[in-house]
Order: C-alpha cells, then sequence, then structure tokens
C-alpha cells in the first residue's frame, strides 16, 4: 500500500491534503457563487439540484415538470441543450416559469455545441460545459503529442472556450465545468489514461483559461458511475486547486448514471456521503432512472444530515493519515478462516438477536431457503455469513456456509458446537482462560482499544474486531480506530459494525451506504455488520451486499449502469431498464450500460462490458466494453439482441436456483 503521509490541514503540508480535518467535522470553505438568486459555497447551505427528463423543445412539459421539481424542494433546474433550436427555447421555459411566479434558477446542460452554450448564457442563469467533448470528439483513439503539439492542442481550446467566459462576464451567468469519467477527450486519455488524475486536468485545462480572464463564477465536478472513481478523482481536485494556488471553487457531487431503486440510492450514497462526511461538496444531484423530482428527497436527506453535523466527544487528531486517499488499496490483514487475509471478499454478518425463537424460517430473510421434499438448503447470492444470535441457541441443522455468533457467555455452555464462534466484549476477551482455537470475535470502539488490547490481539492470529461507534462523527471515529490499528502493525481483521434507531428504511440505506461504504472504498475493512431497529432483517442483509456491491469489494449480482433520462433520450428509460433487468438480473458480476443517447453513450459506461445506446428514434447501438458491436437495432429486437450478445461471449447462464446441502 503506497503511503501518501496524508495530514490534516492543521499540522502539515498541504501538497498532501483533500480536507480540513480527518477527525473533526469541518465543511471545506469554498468561494460563494451567485447563480441567479441562489448563491452557492461559502456558508450557504449544500444546494439541491435536478435534471428535466423532456423534451427541451416541449415548452409545457418543461415548465410543468419544472415546477414538479421545485415544489418537490430543487433548488437549481438543469435543462438540456443539445443544440441551437434547444438553447433558443430556454427562453420561453423561462418566461413561463417567471410569469407563473417560479423564480428558481435555470442551468443549460452542454456538451459538443459551443454555439449553443453561448446563447444558452445570455438567457440562463447557469451553463455546464463538459470539457471532455466541449471542443473536442471522441473516437477511442491514442495520439502521441510532443509538449509542443500538445500546448498547440491547448491553443484551439482557449479560442473556441473564450467566447463563453466572455459572454458569461458580461451577463452574469455562473458555469460548471464538469468533468464525466466516461467522456474524457482523446488528448487527455492519451496523456493521462482514464485515471482521476486525467479527470482532474481536464478541467484544471479550462479552467485556468477561466482564470487568464479573470472570469471566477465557477462551479467544479467530477463525476464517474463508479464511485470510488468519483470520491479520488474529487479528493484529488481539492488538492491539485490547493497545490495549484487556485480559487477554492464550490463543488457540484454527484454519481453518474447510478441506476433506480435502493441501487442507485446506494451507489449515489457511497460517493456523495463519503465526500460529504470530510466537509467536501456544496451541491448534490442523484442521478436515478426514475423522474427527477424523486431524486430530490434523496439529495436531501444525504445533505440535512451534515446541517449541524457534530463531533459528539473528541476524536484524537490524524498526525500521519497511512492511507492513499488516490488509489485503492486494500488494508493487509491475517487470514482468520473465510476472514480478512486479501484474497477473502468482506463478510456480512446478520443480526438475529432480538428474536424470541431462531426457527429455519427466521433464515429465510437472509438468503437461504429450506426445501422439506429435498431436505437441503437453497442458498442465494445475497446469503449472510456470520449470524449473530446473542444469548439464542439453535436447535436445527443450519446451512454449510454459514456460521453463528454467541455472546461469549451463551458459548461457553455450548462449547464444542461447530461453526459457532464466541463474542466478546474487550475486557472479556482480556481476561478469557476458554476461547475459541479458530475465530474469536472481539467487539471494541476506539475509547476501549487500549495498548494492551492491541498487544494481545497482534498475536493471537483467532482475532477478528467488531467495531461499534456511539459517535454521531461515526465514520471518522472508525477511520480513526484504523488508522491505529494500522499504525501499531496489527493486521487483525475487522468488520465495521453500524446501529441506527428511528429512521426510514431509506434514510437506513443512505447513511449505511455513507457510513460503511467510505471506509470500505478506502480498503478499510473485512465485513459489514448493520443493525437497525424496525427495519425488515431481508432489507438490512440486502443493503449489506448492495454496499458492498456499490464499492466493488464483492460483487452478488448484475451491475446496471443507466442514465436518469433528460431531453436527449431516445427510448423509454425506466421501461428499458426494468425489462433488461427482468431477463439479466441473474448474471452475477456483468456489468451492463443502459444509456438514453449517445452522449451518455460510450463513454459514460466506460467500464461497462455491455452497452445499449440510444442512436436515433427507435433505434438502438449494442457495444462489447467501448467496441461498436450492431449498429442500428430497432428497439423492439435490441434486448433480445443484447442477450444473444451475452450468449456469444459465453457469458450467459440460464437462471436457476442453486440447491446446496
Amino acid at each position: 500500500m503506497t503511503n501518501f503521509g496524508i495530514k490534516t490541514r492543521k499540522t502539515l503540508d498541504k501538497d498532501f491534503n483533500y480536507c480540513n480535518s480527518l477527525t473533526e467535522y469541518s465543511r471545506r470553505k469554498t468561494r460563494v457563487v451567485n447563480i441567479g438568486d441562489v448563491p452557492i459555497g461559502g456558508d450557504n447551505p449544500i444546494r439541491i439540484q435536478s435534471m428535466t427528463t423532456i423534451d427541451t423543445m416541449d415548452t409545457a412539459g418543461s415548465v410543468d415538470q419544472t415546477i414538479r421539481m421545485i415544489e418537490a424542494g430543487c433548488e437549481y433546474v438543469r435543462i438540456t441543450a443539445p443544440s441551437i433550436k434547444e438553447a433558443q427555447n430556454l427562453q420561453e421555459i423561462k418566461n413561463d416559469l417567471r410569469k407563473r411566479g417560479y423564480k428558481t434558477p435555470l442551468i443549460a446542460d452542454i456538451h459538443f455545441t459551443p454555439n449553443a452554450a453561448e446563447l444558452a448564457a445570455r438567457i440562463v442563469e447557469k451553463v455546464r460545459i463538459n470539457p471532455g467533448n466541449y471542443a473536442d470528439k471522441k473516437k477511442f483513439e491514442e495520439i502521441q503529442y510532443t509538449d509542443s503539439s500538445y500546448e498547440g492542442e491547448l491553443d484551439r481550446i482557449r479560442k473556441k472556450f473564450t467566447p463563453l467566459i466572455k459572454i458569461c462576464k458580461e451577463y452574469g451567468t455562473a458555469m460548471r465545468i464538469g468533468t464525466n469519467h466516461g467522456s474524457l477527450s482523446d488528448r487527455i486519455m492519451s496523456r493521462y489514461g482514464d485515471t482521476p488524475l486525467g479527470m482532474v486536468e481536464s478541467a484544471l485545462e479550462f479552467l485556468r483559461i477561466c482564470e487568464d480572464l479573470n472570469y471566477y463564477n465557477i462551479v467544479l465536478s467530477m463525476k464517474a458511475s463508479n464511485p470510488q472513481v468519483m470520491i479520488q478523482a474529487y479528493r484529488l481536485l481539492v488538492q491539485k486547486l490547493d497545490q495549484g494556488k487556485f480559487q477554492p471553487y464550490p463543488l457540484h457531487l454527484g454519481v453518474t448514471e447510478a441506476g433506480d431503486g435502493e441501487d442507485g440510492r446506494i451507489k449515489s450514497s457511497v460517493g456523495i456521503g463519503t465526500l460529504l462526511e470530510d466537509g467536501l461538496g456544496d451541491t448534490i444531484r442523484v442521478s436515478l432512472t426514475e423522474e427527477p423530482e424523486a431524486e430530490v428527497p434523496v439529495a436531501k436527506h444525504l445533505a440535512e444530515r451534515y446541517t449541524n453535523r457534530k463531533t459528539s466527544y473528541a476524536i484524537p487528531e490524524i498526525k500521519n493519515y497511512p492511507i492513499n486517499p488516490f488509489e485503492y488499496g486494500r488494508r493487509s490483514t491475517n487470514e482468520v478462516l473465510t476472514v480478512g487475509g486479501g484474497h477473502h471478499v468482506p463478510r456480512v454478518v446478520a443480526d438475529l438477536s432480538k428474536k424470541e425463537k431462531i426457527t429455519p424460517a427466521s433464515l429465510f430473510s437472509l438468503g437461504y431457503q429450506y426445501s422439506i421434499p429435498l431436505d437441503k438448503w437453497n442458498i442465494a447470492d445475497m446469503a449472510c455469513d456470520f449470524i449473530f444470535t446473542g444469548e439464542l441457541g439453535i436447535d436445527f441443522e443450519i446451512p454449510g456456509t454459514l456460521s453463528l455468533i454467541y455472546n461469549y457467555k451463551t458459548w461457553l455452555k455450548d462449547i464444542s458446537k461447530e461453526r459457532v464462534y464466541p463474542l466478546l466484549s474487550a475486557n472479556e476477551y482480556l481476561s478469557a482462560s476458554d476461547l475459541s482455537d479458530q475465530i474469536n470475535f472481539v467487539d471494541s470502539t476506539l475509547v476501549e482499544l487500549s495498548s494492551q488490547l492491541i498487544s494481545k490481539i497482534k498475536s493471537d492470529p483467532t482475532v477478528v474486531l467488531i467495531i461499534a461507534t456511539h459517535n454521531e462523527h461515526g465514520y471518522a471515529e472508525q477511520r480513526r480506530l484504523f488508522v491505529d490499528l494500522i499504525e501499531s502493525n496489527c493486521k487483525t481483521p475487522v468488520i465495521i459494525s453500524r446501529t441506527y434507531k428511528h429512521i426510514s428504511t431509506e434514510q437506513f440505506q443512505l447513511y449505511a451506504a455513507t457510513d460503511v461504504g467510505g471506509l470500505l472504498i478506502d480498503g478499510l475493512g473485512d465485513g459489514i455488520f448493520l443493525k437497525a431497529e424496525n427495519i425488515p432483517d431481508k432489507i438490512i442483509n440486502e443493503t449489506s451486499f448492495n454496499i458492498l456491491q456499490a464499492t466493488r469489494t464483492r460483487i452478488s449480482k448484475t451491475e446496471y449502469i443507466s442514465c436518469p433520462s433528460c431531453g436527449r433520450t431516445l427510448f423509454d428509460l425506466q421501461e428499458t431498464t426494468a425489462r433488461i433487468r427482468s431477463r439479466t438480473s441473474h448474471l452475477k458480476g456483468i456489468k451492463i450500460g443502459i444509456m438514453g443517447c449517445i452522449v451518455n453513450g460510450p463513454g459514460e459506461m466506460a467500464d461497462a462490458d455491455y452497452g445499449y445506446v440510444g442512436s436515433g428514434p427507435g433505434k438502438i447501438t449494442l457495444y462489447r466494453g467501448k467496441e461498436v458491436v450492431k449498429r442500428n437495432v430497432p428497439t423492439d429486437r435490441a434486448v433480445d439482441q443484447l442477450i444473444d450478445l451475452i450468449k456469444e461471449d459465453h457469458n450467459w447462464i440460464e437462471a436457476e436456483v442453486t440447491i446446496n446441502s
């Protein structure tokens, strides 16, 4: 693991900083940018925005949808303007909204067409440009540049970009320079590769031109469909802004093509929430393949958690952060049976300790179904690995892939039972004489992680820590605990435990994805143990697996990279996504990109195995990776041909239930 020596701003070299503090919640102080009458940055609240899905030429439809978004809580509304005609119609949409008394700032979303951006900048309060395709065309070509020829390309970009800057200055229009991981230009890809650094440099090229012309009314974003890439890019962007002595521009946060349902919510929370935890982010958009007004409550749940965020009690400052926040590297741990060791995927622990009695039916919601006629257990892909039963014993034969965790005193009464292991408090472990010779789970918080405890578990190859927190800023406290282990060269595996009370199911999914997902993104953690009051066991278990899926640390199902629809979309995204999902959801580990148009096409689904992209009315282009395989496939045959393509690559399996003893 690379040691970048990441330090807090309070004490150490800023070259390696990306947030104010790793232990105390502190929002990054950014420049105030005026977007109409709703300023962003500085001490302003985290702003909520979304994007219309109606054809921009449908004035009445766009206005009605915008009003629904505003009334749901949207503070900025983004509208696509792919050509001059749509840019012109922004005036009609704006006029109608203003007549009805709605003054919410409008943002024009621009790709490929500088002349549309220049027109829109005279009409709306903000324009968003994508540096990957504003002045470049993407052909997936590798180009060899000399320093001189590269500078020549930058001069070309400057000439194309300067007119927009001048118009924005004249009209007081704000601008978002929004890099997307999947639409980096061939020029950037050739020099920096498909990397977070390439994303950052793509934006900085345009930012330097803005600052040279004394234009600072700018918001920046680094969006990707992979939360890991997205988080690393934003962190690196902040570090580069400080290092290059740029203005501290506000950040717009979002995970592109997150998908729909709980998958989209969890994936978005991993990316957005992790950055919010460290005080990064001034406006957010949750991109779901749903109606735009459905995105707003999700974004509000995420933002409101940080309105009065505080640290419940002091967390010791991290003076030397031994994690590289710009690259993934899993913490090196011992292998304790099936936990840790580097090659075991993170494990899922379920909690049944509050039940009156545990029966075979209690396991149904945790991925295990018992077949009476066959006398067999059917084990799903999202079947938990351990069940914590507390003081409850189990009097039936459990599936062969499952293990149980008892409270220590209960375990002592049944010490010889196979695949049953004890959970001890820190004090119990330090004084215990009878322990399992296979796995001993030890419960600890940061406060309880004494030097005596670390010393003992370092020399005990049977210990797995289960770490909890009672701090409101629990993410930071648990990160601090990992730092203590790493600095002590303690390689004991760790299962991250979080407990939630008095929240809704959606809040549980969002909060858990943030709190645990951020640690997993940094390679910290060998398992998840989530507990929540009044949330069904099935939802808790599936949320655990979905967090692992979103962080790419354990793949248990098909992943869909699906854009949220907009005025450019060439087919019904929600219906099509549901149709593709219904036929392919059993293909574990396959990533399928479903994109409404070529703008969100091969680039945005850059790491998908297969792509389904709108290429014209009633026409679909199919991709294998970034390669076009079939063009102009009629929509009524496109899903069948996508499946034929998967079969052709021998990646298809028939959906069936696997039966295990």
